[in-house]
């Protein structure tokens, strides 16, 4: 299950910030915390996790089960590929 994968790789921030999308619209960004309730109805996009290693910040919009659109901010670790 994609959005359980998700959930186990996030780590938790409380605050919410604002990011531009466009150059005209400002959708506030949502930052995970840990036992925060997601309604992900349906995944619109995902930032891709880099080639690092290291825990590096990440996006994913998503849409929840009343039609709203949502971006959440939270972390993952890098692929870590040595190679």
């Amino acid at each position: 299950m994609k959005t359980a994968m998700i959930i186990v790789a996030l780590l938790g921030f409380s605050s919410v910030v604002a990011a531009q999308d466009g150059a005209a619209n400002t959708q506030p960004v949502e930052q995970y915390g840990y036992g925060t309730h997601l309604d992900v109805a349906k995944v619109i996009s995902e930032d891709p996790v880099p080639d690092v290693c290291a825990v590096v910040p990440t996006y994913m919009t998503y849409q929840d089960s009343q039609g709203k659109q949502h971006v959440l901010a939270y972390d993952v670790m890098g692929r870590c590929s040595q190679g």
